[in-house]
């Protein structure tokens, strides 16, 4: 049987991050594999053949306030200055999202956005982010009347949809508290101090942390069938999996987009717009927005999420039901069992995690 000093699964930033840090900090050997047939997991992209820079499991804008991520991030890769932001389609019209103040004056006649805006800036701090749920808990009948509109318009049927749950269901404060009004004009969908969009792409960024004398790259090979032993394992794979699913088989949601392409310059008017009350899908993605690629015609994906099934479909979030926590509490404990195994990442770690909190928990691991 081969032997390797450290196996690395999961082409991910996880992965390739650990994996670098091992390869220069150690300056050990790394084979790091994926099963999938690409680098850079669910941030892998590549130009399709109008030139545009497509996202192939949806949208990935990078974002963080952590500094050492972004210094590490500027090491392989030079960011444009893009930031992101969102509009949902309300009541016919695109209202900026996360709900804000310039959201108000978008769905409202004049007078009562303005009586509603004062009302707002007298009860909380401006540039205060408020949990729906909590904003919810109004008094005043006009904010009440907001808080409801806000709830039933923005959130509640985006998230039955996103989630397939409504959110009252049990386990979903975890997402409530993810989604916030904002009492501020700032429309960007991210306020971290750093925002852009890898120049070369995020799969070249992935190849540049991975091109290093010490890492050997192993593409389509699922961990189960790669025999080989190893010294110590860093795993970004799912948790339930590694284990054979014996304490059961963790639920996620996962997504499926159909892509199409249109012969004009620009579909739609930035690069996501949420449906939370009209069509199947939750939200059309288009790609050129993200480094302004320069082409007559343009790319776009329906996003729809459903179900997660093995051996059907990808994993994408972790689902926030309490029988799903329990269920990685036994994995977490059979983890704890095998000190030479590191659990990484979304899957390894069952959080939702987006990319800085994956680079960043890479980043802080003991060697």
């Amino acid at each position: 049987m081969q032997k390797v000093q450290n196996l690395v699964v999961g082409c991910g930033f996880s992965g390739a991050t650990i994996a670098r840090r091992i390869a220069e900090e150690l300056d050990q050997q790394v084979l790091i594999i994926d099963a999938r047939d690409h680098l850079a997991g669910n941030a892998y992209d590549y130009r399709d053949p109008h030139g545009i820079m497509v996202h192939r499991y949806g949208s990935h804008i990078f974002h963080t306030s952590h500094e050492d991520v972004w210094a590490w991030m500027c090491r392989f890769t030079a960011f444009n200055t893009y930031m992101h932001r969102v509009v949902a389609i309300i009541d016919g019209e695109e209202t900026p999202i996360p709900f804000n103040l310039r959201s108000l004056h978008s769905v409202f006649p004049h007078s009562l956005a303005e009586r509603l805006e004062h009302k707002l800036l007298d009860q909380f701090e401006y540039n205060a982010r408020i949990p729906i749920s909590d904003f919810l808990q109004q008094a005043d009948p006009d904010l009440r009347f907001l808080a409801d509109f806000v709830y039933e318009k923005v959130f509640r049927h985006y998230t039955a949809k996103q989630w397939g749950v409504a959110p009252e269901a049990d386990g979903m404060g975890a997402v409530t508290a993810r989604v916030p009004v904002l009492i501020s004009c700032d429309s960007r969908y991210f306020q971290d101090k750093y925002q852009g969009i890898p120049l070369q792409g995020y799969t070249e960024t992935v190849r540049r942390m991975l091109d290093h004398p010490n890492i050997r790259v192993q593409l389509g090979t699922p961990y189960h069938e790669l025999g080989v032993d190893y010294e110590r394992l860093f795993y970004t794979g799912s948790i339930d999996e590694f284990f054979g699913y014996s304490c059961g088989v963790l639920p996620y949601r996962s997504v499926r987009f159909e892509f199409e392409e249109h012969a004009l310059p620009y579909y739609q008017s930035c690069a996501v717009v949420n449906y939370p009350c009209n069509y199947d899908f939750t939200r059309i993605h288009e790609f050129k927005y993200y480094l302004r690629d320069a082409s007559a015609h343009t790319t776009i994906a329906k996003e729809y999420s459903e179900n997660f099934i093995l051996g059907k479909n990808e994993r994408f979030y972790p689902t926030p039901h309490q029988h799903a926590a329990a269920i990685y509490a036994a994995y977490a404990a059979k983890a704890a069992e095998l000190p030479q195994v590191h659990f990484l990442g979304r899957l390894g770690c069952y959080r939702y995690y987006d990319m800085d909190q994956a680079i960043h928990q890479a980043l802080q691991l003991p060697l």
